[in-house]
């Protein structure tokens, strides 16, 4: 299957540069361009793409604005890519939907593995973000309810807060002594009780429900 891609930036260099990288790929193909997000949202409706590479700081409507009303409105997934690793910019971008955070200057490979992680179903974030982002999470405040959580059998909750702790499939099967399609059925149930677009808001729904604590 071919990866659907756009691409929304509004620097023409940035953009060709992501266009060779994913059009060297034999299971890729760039579908749509947009240079700001208002041209996104009239022009990737009917590009169909599975994956959109999102810009935030743009003319007009921002690259947050734009995933919102995109991951809103359709299935694309999107991964907000950006030269800024700030920590307001990762969780503004997965409340609005986002499936993955990256730097513009992470390496091709680290690109082409985020698009595909993303297209499969699972979240990607910038390793450098990741730590500081889980402990931002762990000091939200008190929850008002966990009630989005109540149908969770007690091993999808294990499942969930391995999760929290920033833990792969792999190392949750490790760690639980399971085999990898059975935890892969955990995590996808978990997704659906949630109704999470992917792990990553999954762990952010958990947080802010109280469902893990700093200690969990």
């Amino acid at each position: 299957m071919t990866i659907r891609v756009a691409l929304v930036d509004d620097q023409q260099l940035i953009r060709a540069g992501f266009r060779m990288v994913v059009g060297s790929q034999a299971d890729m193909e760039v579908v749509a361009e947009a240079g700001d997000g208002d041209e996104a949202l009239r022009v990737l409706p009917d590009a169909a793409a599975d994956v959109v590479l999102m810009d935030i700081r743009m003319p007009g409507t921002d690259g947050i604005a734009a995933c919102a009303a995109l991951t809103a409105a359709s299935d694309a997934r999107v991964i907000i890519l950006t030269t800024f690793d700030l920590d307001e910019y990762v969780v503004a971008a997965i409340k609005a939907g986002a499936s993955g955070f990256l730097l513009k200057d992470a390496p091709p490979e680290d690109l082409l593995h985020a698009i595909r992680s993303v297209h499969a179903g699972d979240a990607v974030i910038a390793p450098s973000s990741t730590r500081r982002l889980l402990t931002r999470l762990a000091h939200l405040p008190e929850p008002t309810g966990t009630h989005h959580f109540d149908d969770l059998t007690d091993r999808e909750r294990e499942v969930l807060l391995l999760m929290a702790r920033g833990k792969s499939n792999q190392e949750i099967c490790a760690e639980l002594f399971l085999a990898e399609p059975t935890v892969k059925t955990h995590v996808g149930r978990v997704l659906a009780k949630l109704g999470a677009r992917d792990r990553v808001q999954a762990v952010v729904m958990a947080h802010e429900a109280g469902l893990v604590t700093p200690q969990g």
